[in-house]
């Protein structure tokens, strides 16, 4: 596998997808125009793309114009957004819709596509089909923080091709070595970063850090390594890089860079604010949605100076089911003595039972 990450900067988003579809002569690589091509962007939850949260829809129309300027027409833009929000209304409001009516091409809420049950690394998971079976899979995921995991890129991205249950399965194993294990069977061809202005913290966005830059890179495993550094980690220090490398998927962090076009601005590193607020809960097994509605909350008891009514730590997730605690969000903890309902609940709920402890 190609070693090489190509990074480019400028403000011009098509510009910058064409260049980096052409620094990999992914025209020649894909086997015949009816080849079944596969493109996964980051639509998490319905956040516009300047908020630093899901992949600009620029990048999207670019590739399917780079695509079909070579007369590839089998081509499908699958994504199952996180548990709790609706793909489609993110497809719609996002302009999904229109780039299929434009362009004649198919766009899948893999929630409702067929799946396939797939053992890695004894990791029972459903994936869609028609991700699986793509004979061109090109990945465009956002650089940004992550609640859970520190970050979020390339291999992290593939989550949205599970089933809703495979989603909560992951997070009840702890997310890191189910990633690892689904890199394993769904291979991607090419990933394309948006690191234009994502939000290095916080996975549903609202803090974006404008950098004007794109990456590529035919290997994803080396492409998350070198962003971890971007961000200010090792690559040790993101989970589910560390089981890539238990698990054989990554050997040596060798890489080539190289540079498309020089920075227009400076790069910024993560804020270290969800860490912080992290400290107020308690998770065990928690969803993504979930645990962004309590953070959420979080943030704005701090911004407003009452977080110090928060004494003790906050449950969440499915590891709490049928037991009793003192504070609890989500259904998953439904026995707490003070809870916040909802499969996810709304930050509004968690900010509200979190009031009243004054």
């Amino acid at each position: 596998m190609d070693k090489t990450i190509s990074v480019i900067y400028g403000r011009d988003i098509t510009k910058m997808t064409t260049a980096l579809l052409e620094a990999y002569s992914v025209s020649r690589k894909i086997s015949s125009e009816d080849a079944s091509i596969v493109i996964k962007p980051n639509l998490v939850t319905l956040s516009d793309p300047d908020h630093g949260a899901t992949t600009h829809t620029e990048i999207v129309e670019a590739v399917i114009c780079y695509l079909r300027s070579h007369s590839f027409r089998n081509i499908t833009v699958a994504e199952g957004s996180w548990v709790g929000a609706s793909t489609e209304t993110c497809f719609n409001a996002l302009g999904y819709y229109r780039l299929r009516d434009k362009y004649g091409i198919r766009v899948l809420d893999t929630k409702k596509d067929k799946f396939r049950k797939v053992i890695s690394h004894g990791i029972e998971m459903e994936i869609s089909e028609t991700c699986l079976e793509a004979e061109y899979f090109i990945n465009l995921p956002v650089l940004k923080g992550h609640c859970q995991t520190v970050m979020t890129h390339a291999m992290k991205n593939l989550k949205g091709c599970l089933s809703d249950k495979s989603k909560r399965d992951f997070h009840r194993m702890g997310l890191d070595r189910p990633i690892a294990a689904l890199n394993a069977v769904l291979h991607t061809d090419l990933t394309i970063s948006d690191s234009i202005c994502g939000d290095l913290d916080f996975e549903e966005g609202g803090n974006p850090v404008e950098t004007d830059r794109m990456m590529a890179a035919e290997n994803p495993f080396l492409l998350d390594c070198y962003s971890a550094r971007l961000m200010g980690y090792r690559p040790e220090d993101i989970g589910y890089i560390k089981e890539a490398i238990d698990i054989g998927l990554l050997d040596s962090f060798d890489m080539e860079i190289k540079e498309l076009s020089k920075p227009v601005v400076s790069t910024s590193k993560p804020t270290g604010a969800v860490r912080r607020l992290s400290e107020h809960t308690a998770p065990a097994d928690a969803c993504s949605a979930c645990y962004a509605s309590l953070i959420r909350a979080l943030k704005r008891l701090e911004e407003e100076g009452s977080l110090n009514t928060l004494k003790g730590k906050i449950a969440i997730g499915q590891g709490y089911r049928g037991k009793e605690t003192d504070l609890g969000v989500g259904a998953c903890c439904s026995k707490a003595r003070l809870h916040a309902p909802g499969c996810p609940p709304s930050s509004d709920a968690i900010y509200e039972m979190i009031r009243k402890l004054k």
